[in-house]
């Protein structure tokens, strides 16, 4: 495919006008001013801009079968009044349907790739693998009574799909460790799983201090130690690794997530919803810490824009410094792209060079919301919704076009995620 006379954002994230760009198979193999007007696919691409894809940090992808269930509510009250027993009823099926739509969702708003978080792994790959996406995908294992370690059918459940899945679909689909949190197991539990996903060659996923509560009672719990410390203490920062949340860490956690080389995966508008608080991205990222963006589930969200994530993650941060100078465009873009997709370990693609995969987005340079335009990093970051985009490319696969998806059926997609919905709320 050639796409000719475009405007792209590069891999320094600078604005580059009147080039050409050249994809064959799953890569992108040429960007200049000139080409081969004999290319077999060639587009004319003068009415459009194109970015690197929107790479998700953190997010539990079957839970839009709970997208406005339960609003209204605290943390503690949404998860063991609404969410908690709404999962236990929870079917392969479902699941299935659940994770089709958030994919379907997720090309809508130019996500190509997210790093999830949940169970039923089975099915979460089969959807990802039949929509054509990309997915870090992780068994959150909990273990609040104490269970024995090598019993639990979670622990072989992760070495299962490892097994099956890790690193298929061309590299597509990847399966990551995940411990939930330190406070959904103990610490035999998070030292032993550590060993086990280092000894296996994956990365971690983690919550991590999301509310003040949880961080506050970690040091009740564990001799004044933080949820960074503990966890770190415990192993699980001692390969790649990704902290959701870290909305209430201390100056030596950004010491500690600095040192290990640790993402920060934020989730702004999540932790707004559910009053979590606000993560200080400018501490952060001035602390050394990469900091990547995820929307977490659609049912604290409750939906999967990027655009919108963006947006409120640098509005957030400048409002906590008082200073309408912190989070440039730039950065706010590197976030929900690059980084995402180096959080995932997918060294090749996140940002648009030849060489990388050729997971793209194509947004319509003439929405009425983009112009007039002097800054156009500045106007998707700040202006640009799901209605701007008009193509979204996975390994050179268009899965998304003018509103129509190409490898997702949503008419079966809504009435199998609906069907499963009425058999859940049948049983509770």
């Amino acid at each position: 495919m050639l796409i000719k006379n475009t405007t792209i954002i590069d891999e320094n994230f600078d604005v580059l006008e009147n080039v050409n760009l050249g994809i064959t198979e799953d890569r992108i193999t040429s960007i200049q001013v000139s080409a081969d007007e004999d290319d077999d696919f060639t587009v004319d691409g003068s009415d459009y801009i194109i970015m690197p894809a929107f790479f998700n940090a953190h997010g539990h992808t079957p839970m839009t079968l709970m997208r406005g269930y339960g609003e209204n509510l605290n943390l503690n009250d949404w998860l063991f009044t609404k969410i908690f027993p709404f999962e236990d009823k929870l079917t392969d099926e479902a699941v299935y349907y659940g994770t089709l739509l958030s994919m379907a969702e997720s090309f809508k708003y130019g996500i190509v790739s997210t790093s999830d978080m949940y169970y039923f792994l089975d099915s979460i790959v089969a959807a990802v693998k039949d929509s054509g996406a990309k997915a870090n995908i992780s068994r959150a294992i909990v273990n609040p009574d104490g269970s024995d370690f090598d019993s639990m059918p979670s622990i072989q459940e992760v070495k299962d799909t490892a097994a099956k899945y890790h690193n298929t679909e061309n590299g597509r689909i990847l399966i990551d460790g995940s411990l939930h949190a330190e406070y959904t197991s103990n610490e035999d539990t998070a030292t032993r799983l550590s060993e086990l996903i280092k000894d296996m060659g994956l990365r971690m996923h983690v919550h991590v201090s999301e509310t003040k509560s949880e961080h506050d009672e970690c040091k009740e719990r564990h001799e004044g130690r933080t949820p960074v410390k503990y966890l770190a203490d415990c192993g699980i920062f001692d390969m790649p690794a990704t902290a959701a949340h870290c909305v209430w860490i201390e100056d030596e956690d950004i010491e500690i997530l600095s040192k290990k080389n640790v993402f920060v995966a934020t989730n702004p508008v999540s932790n707004l919803k559910l009053a979590s608080g606000i993560c200080d991205i400018k501490k952060l990222l001035d602390g050394g810490v990469r900091v990547a963006l995820g929307t977490d589930s659609v049912a604290s969200n409750n939906n999967l824009s990027m655009f919108e994530e963006m947006k409120t993650m640098s509005l957030l941060a400048k409002v906590k410094n008082m200073d309408p100078t912190v989070i440039t465009p730039k950065e706010a873009l590197r976030a929900a792209t690059l980084m995402g997709a180096k959080a995932q370990g997918r060294e090749d693609t996140g940002c648009i060079k030849v060489g990388n995969k050729a997971d793209l987005v194509v947004l319509k340079k003439n929405s009425p919301n983009l112009q007039p335009c002097y800054d156009l990093i500045g106007n998707i970051v700040y202006s640009a919704t799901d209605s701007d985009v008009h193509m979204t490319i996975v390994d050179g696969k268009i899965v998304y076009r003018d509103g129509e998806l190409t490898t997702i059926d949503l008419e079966d997609t809504i009435k199998g995620a609906n069907r499963a919905v009425k058999d859940i709320l049948s049983r509770l």
